[in-house]
């Protein structure tokens, strides 16, 4: 297995940067050109991802250990399960999407959890493209307020900004072979993804 998966691109940022709309936008793009896609999420909407998801919605209490096994488990399922694995979509030459991925677990747990810990819990293949959505904390707790949710675990303004932080670390020692591209998330969600868009498909 390589070190870096070719054709897999994932976006990363804090809670309410955005993410999510992106990778909707750029599987939409595909879908208008024809490209061969799949648009995919972490935690995943798989039996483990949904156990993960009762846990940040405080439906089970754990500790933040076992949640960042819960997220690795389900990141390895996400990967490699035989039916439904992303590995065989990007071996099928198709271009794999995903809103978060393993820097995701790195940065949230890494507040709670010893970062070297997370990080043995996380030795898996580097996508070919993280697209860093660079949003404040306070536009990006704005945005989750504005949803009207109850907040979930990880939406806090502290914790956030220890994120955020946690971000920039590893972005200092990311594998060169990354390709990170860092994107201002106060922009018109359209001018986002027109420049994700000029990236991807005049490479």
């Amino acid at each position: 297995m390589p070190s870096v998966l070719t054709n897999f691109i994932v976006f990363e940022g804090l809670d309410g940067a955005g993410t999510t709309t992106q990778m909707q936008l750029l599987a939409e793009a595909c879908d208008r050109s024809d490209r061969p896609c799949r648009a995919t999420f972490e935690p995943t909407d798989k039996p483990i991802g949904r156990l993960v998801r009762s846990v940040l919605q405080k439906q089970i209490l754990t500790t933040p250990l076992a949640l960042a096994m819960l997220y690795a488990a389900d990141r390895e399922d996400h990967l490699y399960n035989p039916v439904y694995g992303l590995i065989q979509d990007l071996q099928a030459g198709k271009l794999v999407i995903s809103d978060r991925y393993l820097y995701s677990s790195l940065s949230y747990q890494g507040v709670e959890c010893d970062f070297d810990k997370i990080a043995s819990l996380n030795e898996f293949p580097s996508p070919e493209y993280v697209f860093f959505i660079d949003t404040p904390v306070e536009e990006c707790l704005r945005r989750i307020s504005s949803r009207g949710n109850e907040t979930e675990l990880f939406e806090r303004q502290g914790f956030l900004q220890k994120v955020k932080a946690n971000y920039e670390r590893i972005f200092s020692t990311l594998d060169p072979e990354v390709k990170l591209v860092r994107l201002d998330g106060l922009l018109k969600k359209e001018e986002i993804a027109a420049q994700i868009q000029e990236i991807l498909f005049n490479r």
